[in-house]
């Protein structure tokens, strides 16, 4: 039996790399995203926390001024925080799906490949058998041709 070689399989390699490629940059986007969904759960922690404290700072006694003007002033920086983590978010996550839809391009491009190394694996064995087949036919009907002319 002949040794069956595809001839696009430096191609279906190169393919297949691609694919991993493609598979590791999707992975980094999402290791980037979870880093600003992080972000952005601590800084909502720190924002409520911050409420807190000027709530507790404008309980009954005395008013301290100049720690609620110091938390004013936090408060607005926290919420450009917020305003600038939402945007990278939004940007992140466009960042995602456009490498996820690589992804899925590259996957079909490498299964492309496959089914139709598999398509010619199959039609290369189906000749195989066939010219099996036709091999073993004729030692059969040379074995009778000797045991009838003997």
């Amino acid at each position: 039996m002949s040794k069956f070689k595809f001839r696009l399989a430096t191609l279906l390699r190169l393919r297949e790399s691609a694919r991993d490629q493609r598979r590791s940059q999707l992975a980094e986007a999402y290791q980037a995203e979870e880093a600003i969904v992080e972000q952005r759960r601590q800084l909502s922690a720190d924002l409520a926390d911050l409420m807190r404290q000027c709530r507790d700072a404008a309980g009954p006694g005395e008013l301290d001024l100049d720690r609620l003007l110091v938390a004013r002033r936090y408060e607005v920086t926290l919420r450009a925080e917020q305003r600038d983590l939402a945007e990278k978010h939004e940007a992140v996550r466009a960042e995602v799906d456009r490498r996820r839809l690589a992804l899925v391009e590259a996957n079909r491009s490498v299964r492309v490949l496959e089914l139709l190394r598999d398509r010619q694996l199959a039609q290369h064995r189906e000749t195989e058998r066939i010219r099996q087949i036709k091999e073993l036919d004729e030692v059969a009907g040379r074995c009778r041709r000797e045991e009838v002319e003997p």
